[in-house]
């Protein structure tokens, strides 16, 4: 530390912009001075991208933090929070990078505000390398709103890579403290849909491809449902460019949700994107966990401030779950453990990723 500053490494472990979206959520949170050196330093381009510069500039609105170091490129920066006030704050990426990022930093630090918010995020909704809007909406809302809070999620306009331009306003209120979550029985696959979409100068035949070769490639594992893979053409006056892709999400009788998703390009054939999305869930329900690889890691944040000890059955620990778990640690006084899970058949992969949180308390409320 450098007087009270916490020193953050930000190239190690998964080495990128999560560590920046992780550590400067919680400094905010709990009012700790940051520097953050090494950004993604071993990344093809290192420092700061517009993704990551949108995220700590709407950070710093929310608190009147102060931010040196934030131009593209930085490998450096350091952070002083604020006091986290509610109201409107708009992030811009002015490229594709993606919304859902954008949400994943600010929406802890909005929880523990004085008064309702409301965030204007534009960028890509449906990006590479990071969740799409899909995802946040069908999976990632139902299973984060157990800690006991709710927010709303408006898609305004969807935007694809290269330009990005689409917008999504995120409302949501203050609470007290965040319960603690147990996701621990997966129960079995009750119903599998989800929705293939295009947009802009793509064929709505090619949502049906993806549709119709995802069906077949999960047919081949899971015979007796019934699969509800919508096709859908996004209108003109609410997308933004090119763009396609599907996203499928299985349910189960505990109400788990997990899911697979993949991103049409071009010169990719169709079926292979519904292919690629059939098989990333078939693997997500393959190895008995309550949570898909996607979500691990997005609920380390909320056990770490949850009040209480929350207990999570997964897959595989990602790399980015142990990243997000390394600096929650760092940060806050959470305490995680994971064990394989024991009682499972030998043959799957689940663990138990075990939090007791730090039970951060809104001192606005």
């Amino acid at each position: 530390m450098d007087g009270d500053r916490v020193e953050i490494d930000g190239g190690i472990m998964e080495g990128g912009g999560q560590i920046l979206r992780v550590s400067t959520a919680l400094s905010c949170l709990l009012g700790l001075p940051l520097r953050v050196r090494r950004i993604r330093a071993g990344r093809s381009q290192p420092g700061l991208r517009p993704q990551h510069l949108s995220g700590l500039e709407i950070i710093r609105d929310l608190c009147d933090g102060k931010l040196n170091g934030g131009e593209i490129g930085s490998t450096e920066i350091t952070f002083t929070p604020g006091k986290i006030k509610g109201g409107t704050h708009i992030a811009d990426t002015k490229t594709a990078g993606s919304v859902c990022l954008l949400m994943q930093v600010a929406m802890p630090c909005v929880l523990f505000a004085a008064s309702p918010s409301e965030l204007h995020l534009k960028g890509g909704t449906n990006a590479e390398m990071a969740p799409q809007i899909d995802y946040t909406v069908m999976v990632f809302k139902p299973i984060v709103e157990k800690f006991n809070f709710t927010f709303n999620c408006d898609i305004k306009r969807r935007g694809y890579y290269p330009q990005g331009g689409g917008e999504v306003v995120v409302q949501m209120s203050p609470v007290k403290e965040l319960s603690p979550i147990n996701l621990t029985e997966r129960g079995t696959v009750t119903k599998i849909y989800g929705r293939a979409f295009v947009a802009g100068a793509l064929p709505i035949k090619l949502a049906k491809d993806m549709s119709a070769a995802a069906v077949r490639c999960i047919r081949r594992e899971i015979r007796d449902l019934y699969i509800n893979i919508q096709p859908v053409r996004e209108p003109d006056d609410q997308a933004v460019g090119t763009g396609s892709g599907i996203i499928i999400v299985a349910e189960t009788s505990t109400g788990c949700l997990l899911a697979g998703s993949s991103l049409g390009k071009r010169g990719k054939n169709a079926d292979k994107v519904g292919i690629e999305a059939a098989e990333m869930l078939l693997q997500n329900l393959k190895h008995g966990g309550t949570v898909d690889d996607s979500m691990q890691d997005q609920l380390i944040i909320f056990m770490a401030l949850a009040k209480g000890v929350s207990r999570v059955k997964s897959g595989p620990i990602t790399l980015h779950t142990q990243t997000a778990i390394h600096f929650a640690e760092q940060l806050t006084k959470a305490k995680f453990t994971v064990t394989k899970s024991e009682e499972e058949d030998p043959g799957n992969d689940t663990y138990i990723i075990e939090c007791q949180g730090m039970g951060m308390i809104n001192p606005n409320l």
